[in-house]
């Protein structure tokens, strides 16, 4: 049985921790209200935004612009990986890489080359224990990025499809559904469906399509699709990285909250010890004081 003071330590380094985790708790709670407003003021742009392209892409072929161009024959695939800067978010993360291991080695059995773009110090740290080439990666930016940052990531794969650098584009994130619940998606950025676009979800398998609806464009449908079709690929990695924000406060949160339980149910079980313990010592002392005595006699 452990000693009183051994105990006692557990107890004081318990009750620290667990002052240590309520605060992180706090703060991602403050952060996670700041980021569930961004996203969902700007889920509702982004998604009308892809259904209004994917109705003005179907009504061209794949010529009208080099982003809608399918190549069948492709060898190189781009995968975009959004993940947290930073962890103590409970299975986010793992959740996020697993997809995107997954993805990598569908593609590599289909014989592409598979190449990364991450963002979050998280993916990039697992990516460089693959094999996979990381084109670039954006470290310590999750917490204070703005549109700069998917313009930038955007414009790198919009350059990298047209000169046929890059035959296929994918954005892997984690979408914000609520507090307790995050969905590792997969979203084909390019090339850019001629149909409404769609995001497969790695936890229901259920495919999301905007509603169908007749629109009238002017100008030319050619002309529009090559003002827009560069900022629709921005948008969306945009809306991706606002989605796994939010999900990565989230996350955070309910693991902060979890922990500070845990820690609540030690301090109960370590009490209990300390009790017995005390216990078992004040009746050794007693059984030393009575043998003592009738030693005497």
């Amino acid at each position: 049985m452990p000693s009183l003071k051994d105990v006692k330590m557990k107890i004081v380094g318990v009750r620290k921790t667990k002052q240590i985790t309520k605060a992180m708790n706090m703060v991602a709670s403050a952060k996670l209200r700041g980021a569930q407003t961004r996203i969902e003021r700007f889920r509702p742009y982004a998604e009308k935004f892809q259904t209004v392209l994917g109705d003005l892409a179907s009504k061209s072929d794949g010529s009208a612009h080099a982003l809608l161009e399918r190549r069948p024959e492709g060898r190189v695939s781009v995968i975009i990986l959004a993940t947290s800067d930073r962890g103590l978010c409970g299975s986010f993360n793992a959740m996020l890489i697993a997809k995107a291991m997954d993805a990598a080695r569908m593609r590599t059995a289909e014989g592409k080359t598979v190449k990364f773009i991450c963002v979050g110090k998280k993916g990039r740290d697992a990516i460089r224990k693959t094999d996979y080439e990381i084109l670039s990666a954006y470290a310590d930016v999750m917490g204070h990025f703005d549109f700069s940052l998917a313009s930038s990531i955007g414009k790198d794969v919009v350059s990298g499809y047209t000169s046929k650098s890059m035959d296929e584009v994918i954005l892997i994130y984690g979408e914000f559904v609520s507090v307790v619940k995050q969905i590792p998606l997969v979203q084909t950025l390019l090339p850019v469906e001629t149909s409404t676009a769609t995001v497969d979800s790695a936890a229901d398998g259920v495919s999301r399509k905007g509603a169908s609806e007749e629109y009238t464009y002017e100008p030319e449908v050619t002309q529009l699709l090559a003002a827009i079709l560069p900022r629709f690929v921005n948008v969306q990695i945009y809306r991706g990285l606002l989605d796994t924000s939010a999900s990565e406060n989230a996350a955070r949160m309910t693991a902060m909250d979890n922990a500070t339980r845990n820690c609540d149910e030690m301090v109960g079980a370590l009490t209990l010890l300390f009790n017995k313990t005390r216990q078992a010592s004040i009746t050794n002392e007693l059984i030393d004081i009575v043998g003592g005595a009738e030693a005497l006699k």
